[in-house]
């Protein structure tokens, strides 16, 4: 299963409702989940990015979720294929 790194900024839209960002956070966990997608974490930071999300599952499911969440038009995002330690010494050992 792959794991995703996916960084997100509000639009306008998702600032005029800031105090609803939990709530269709868990929503969205739900609607991804229901896609195949497992959510492990989100985190609303600050400094570049308002909010980063860990999760697990195909790309398929990544970019039906992403697809998913783009057109709710609270955030816009960047996502990142990541590689735990044991993935990244198989990948470099040959």
């Amino acid at each position: 299963m792959a794991t995703y790194v996916t960084l997100m900024n509000f639009t306008d839209q998702g600032v005029r409702d800031i105090k609803g960002s939990p709530a269709r956070y868990e929503v969205f966990k739900s609607l991804a989940e229901g896609l195949g997608l497992r959510v492990t974490n989100a985190l609303w930071t600050v400094g570049a990015y308002d909010v980063v999300m860990i999760s697990e599952g195909s790309e398929e499911a990544m970019m039906k979720a992403t697809l998913k969440l783009a057109s709710q038009g609270n955030v816009k995002t960047q996502t990142l294929r990541a590689f735990n330690a044991a993935e990244m010494r198989n990948l470099s050992a040959g």
